[in-house]
């Protein structure tokens, strides 16, 4: 190890220590040894244990600590604190404006285990009712979260989608004649971006440093003549393998004025650049079998919400307003139950009085309704959190995980399908418990999963948070074939998360979903026949 190396396994060292809220005058010892090191940008090679313990405001215990790295090349008590501490609690010592204590806080009283995790409870708002944090902190430290996340060169769809498309509306308002559009994983509407390509048909003239400067991942223009712009439109939306299916080198010609003439000349059902992955939808175009993909407007209704009664931001009453105001039919109140003790989840005794204020505000209501639910938590051995007394209360109910992630694949499927089985489920929440960027999921047997969902008359949840969108859009198809309805849930916690409801959508194009078999394109009252079923 270098200087450099050595001064940073202080730093971490005395992170560490104080994160397990070790002897703190130990800590400081480390603390001000790096910061000492790192001024006199002290070389260390060649240099004896006697060398070492002359340097200034280096005592003897750390100098040994030195010569032990040098002659090593390990650090073995950072060794043995990286092996008690999850390898996600100590990447959240990374994040700026987050000490050791508040680190140590969030790992144990809201069991975050990574920065993914950390960062999709602060946008449940998690973090403002914990001592010592509040929502200014919240906020600062989401927006750190999201600026380390950046330097990865990987986003979420929903973090590009709007600086691309307010530069492509800035170069068209400037520049008219441009035919310009975003192509690549964009188009399709990837869930995860790590290349943006936009194509175009002259060279711009105008000024585009700001916009571009919005977009945080470099952004590369492919050009073209303008009578070949839809035929590169495909080319480049398309994956490699949806190009070799539909023979489109066999094209005679470049020039076309659509996509739909194109999709026409190789004798194919028009295909939606969602689809265009080179799985199976170029079978389904050849017998003109491809459905009306599902949109934003076919959906009636917002299920899985929460509110102030767990840990939302905005009241009942707020999130039934701004929810009307969007023209929505119904919304489901699914606040966090009893075992969610970091999301302040509802007593026996908060599920009656939110359920009363519920039927109040219904009362005002002529042409919208709240739904009385519950975001029920399964326990390890895949039993729902209340007694049968209270989940016969609720309209409906969406079972999720949040607990004892860390499961084989078998034990994790058994844990679902007993859930699946409660006669009072409704809907099986984020079935894999993945955050994209941070979590991969808890590994599932999703063919059993659904199988117990068609049997159980349970939908699934496309859980329309972009950083979640669980369940995959790749088991749609099957979800379809069985049977299963998919329920498009932004499982909002605050008014503006309704509007992810777009990335549910978006994600479920993919996966060929359409109106038929969506849970809420279903009208409010063939929504509440489908859940006494």
């Amino acid at each position: 190890m270098n200087s450099k190396e050595i001064i940073e396994s202080f730093e971490i060292v005395a992170k560490l220590l104080e994160l397990h809220n070790e002897n703190p005058f130990k800590v400081k010892a480390y603390v001000n040894a790096a910061f000492k090191l790192s001024k006199l940008r002290y070389e260390f090679e060649g240099k004896q244990k006697q060398e070492i313990e002359s340097i200034e405001g280096i005592g003897k215990s750390i100098a040994s600590k030195i010569y032990e790295i040098l002659s090593t090349g390990k650090n073995q008590e950072l060794i043995e604190l990286l092996e008690k501490t999850p390898p996600g609690v100590v990447e959240m010592l990374g994040v700026k404006g987050l000490g050791p204590k508040k680190v140590r806080q969030l790992w144990l009283e809201l069991n975050l285990l990574s920065v993914g995790e950390l960062l999709y409870a602060c946008n449940e708002n998690r973090l403002s009712v914990l001592k010592g944090f509040g929502e200014k902190t919240q906020a600062q430290i989401k927006q750190n979260i999201e600026f380390k996340i950046s330097s990865n060169n990987k986003f979420h769809y929903a973090a590009i989608e709007k600086p691309v498309q307010q530069l492509i509306q800035f170069l068209v308002s400037n520049q008219p004649e441009l035919q310009i559009a975003a192509v690549g994983q964009l188009a399709r509407k990837c869930e995860i971006i790590d290349e943006i390509v936009i194509l175009i048909d002259n060279e711009i003239l105008c000024d585009a440093t700001a916009p571009l400067k919005s977009i945080p991942l470099k952004t590369n223009f492919i050009y073209c003549k303008p009578e070949e712009f839809y035929y590169k439109l495909i080319e480049h939306t398309s994956t490699t393998e949806h190009l070799e299916q539909i023979n489109f080198n066999q094209l005679e010609s470049k020039n076309f004025y659509s996509e739909e003439e194109i999709y026409d000349n190789l004798n194919l059902q028009y295909i939606d650049p969602e689809l265009r992955e080179g799985l199976h939808e170029v079978k389904l175009a050849q017998q003109h079998k491809i459905p009306e993909l599902i949109k934003l407007e076919d959906l009636k209704g917002v299920l899985h919400n929460h509110t102030t009664y767990s840990d939302g931001v905005h009241t009942l009453s707020e999130m039934a307003n701004y929810c009307k105001q969007l023209g929505y039919q119904y919304l489901g109140i699914c606040d966090h139950s009893k075992s969610a003790f970091y999301a302040q989840g509802l007593s026996s005794e908060k599920v009656i009085e939110q359920q009363t204020e519920i039927n109040k505000l219904n009362t005002a209501f002529s042409d919208f309704k709240i739904l009385k639910g519950i975001e029920s938590d399964i326990l390890n051995d895949g039993s729902l959190d209340y007694p049968d007394e209270i989940l016969k209360t609720f309209d409906f109910i969406v079972a999720s995980i949040h607990s004892n992630l860390n499961m084989p694949e078998d034990k994790a499927t058994e844990r679902l399908i007993k859930a699946i089985e409660n006669p009072f489920t409704s809907i099986l929440g984020h079935p894999t418990g993945r955050l994209l960027l941070a979590r991969a999921g808890y590994p599932i047997n999703h063919k059993k999963v659904i199988d117990a969902c068609a049997a159980n008359k349970v939908s699934i949840e496309l859980n329309a948070h972009p950083y979640r969108l669980d369940i995959d859009w790749r088991w749609i198809p099957y979800c379809i074939e069985k049977g299963v309805k998919i329920s498009i849930n932004p499982d909002a916690h605050h008014k503006e998360g309704f509007h992810d409801m777009y990335y549910g959508v978006c994600a479920a194009r993919k996966g060929f979903l359409d109106k038929n078999n969506c849970l809420n394109a279903l009208s409010l009252n063939d929504l509440l026949i489908s859940f006494k079923k």
